[in-house]
């Protein structure tokens, strides 16, 4: 070959090179990341996405920052109202990311992690999960597991079962988010350095509160608190140890225990009253909070932000107001427009219950809603 045939097939080769590696940089700049194959609606993700008005993705989308962590225990008939809890904590995650831990029986469990398989496919992994076997104490494991509800008491040694933690936001099964998740886990940053634990009081009226008038051993305060929204520096409460604390409350005050583990920690703060930190009725808004009038301030401000069907309100007709957004958040398909399918549902379901006092308050249970979908 002579030497002008070698030049003119290196320059071949070079500009061979350089269109190759030309169409491989504009197919990395062009083509996305990543594409989920899902329908919604009988349209594809990435069809839905651009649709005009669509805020199926943007829930799912944003950059994830401080991690939050959320904690159920769940047993029994529990399971279908625990994932209802799971499904608002992910619409609401905000910017954080978000970690579900799921303390269940082991017969419940596959359901819980095939269920939650599917939802992180659907929302572009948006969050993480964990699911931990219950475990009780050998001294007194079948009281404990037998106070009040069945496994509720299992909450008293997540402190133990969750050694790997340092903070988490426990919530009973029968609540539902109505705001970002963030909005109760800020307030870890305003505990002082000797605080370990989070809730609000049990009433905000003496005149129809249940410690002031029943309780029959020490509580918390004036009012007493409620543990069913509680946020939890596990740290903390190892070094308080606070495992230990557990049996002779239970062992002095057995007969007296009307609400089981809530009970125990009341007796508990009582006598370490600097441990707490009490924050809004409306990080745990019941029905107590407006039976009767509305009787809790910051709601009427902020919105609730944690809604708790406590005295199964969610799944009878004691309170429709209740029962109307848990029906709401029920039928929400994750991943469908937000705004249409559970903002204007919720208010659609609500405006069925205004000839009821809680009902009356409709705009506080769905303000947060307007406001994170940005519809006000």
């Amino acid at each position: 070959m002579t030497f002008e045939a070698m030049v003119r097939l290196k320059l071949s080769c070079l500009f061979l090179c350089v269109i190759g590696f030309s169409i491989v940089t504009l197919l990395c700049l062009y083509l996305p990341d990543k594409q989920i194959t899902y329908n919604i609606g009988g349209l594809s993700a990435l069809n839905a996405s651009i649709l005009p008005g669509s805020h199926s993705v943007q829930l799912f989308q944003t950059k994830k920052n401080e991690e939050v962590v959320i904690a159920a225990v769940i047993c029994g008939n529990r399971t279908s109202q625990a994932l209802v809890m799971i499904k608002s904590a992910i619409v609401f995650r905000g910017n954080s990311d978000l970690r579900i831990v799921v303390i269940a029986e082991k017969n419940i469990q596959q359901e819980f992690d095939e269920t939650l398989r599917d939802w992180r496919l659907l929302t572009n992994d948006s969050f993480s999960y964990e699911i931990h076997s219950i475990i009780f104490p050998k001294e007194h494991s079948d009281e404990w597991r037998k106070l009040f509800q069945p496994c509720a008491s299992e909450r008293l040694f997540l402190p133990t079962v969750l050694k790997h933690l340092d903070s988490i936001l426990y919530v009973d099964t029968d609540t539902l988010f109505l705001s970002s998740i963030e909005d109760v886990w800020k307030h870890f940053s305003q505990m002082n350095s000797s605080q370990l634990a989070a809730m609000v009081p049990e009433h905000e009226d003496m005149n129809v509160g249940w410690y002031n008038r029943f309780a029959n051993h020490p509580y918390y305060g004036k009012l007493g608190l409620n543990s069913g929204v509680m946020l939890m520096n596990l740290t903390r409460m190892r070094e308080f140890d606070w495992i230990s604390r557990l049996a002779p409350v239970l062992e002095k005050y057995r007969l007296y225990l009307t609400w089981g583990d809530q009970d125990i920690i009341n007796v508990i703060f009582h006598d370490h009253p600097d441990k707490v930190y009490v924050y809004p009725c409306r990080y745990n808004y019941r029905s107590d909070h407006c039976m009767y009038m509305s009787n809790c301030k910051s709601a009427e401000e902020d919105g609730v932000a944690v809604l708790h069907g406590s005295r199964s309100t969610f799944q009878t007709n004691k309170q429709p107001a209740f029962r109307a957004l848990f029906n709401a958040m029920s039928q929400y398909q994750l991943g469908s427009d937000p705004v249409k399918y559970l903002l204007e549902e919720s208010a659609s379901l609500l405006n069925e219950t205004t000839s009821t006092n809680c009902g009356r308050l409709a705009p506080i249970f769905t303000h947060n809603m307007r406001l994170m979908f940005q519809t006000v």
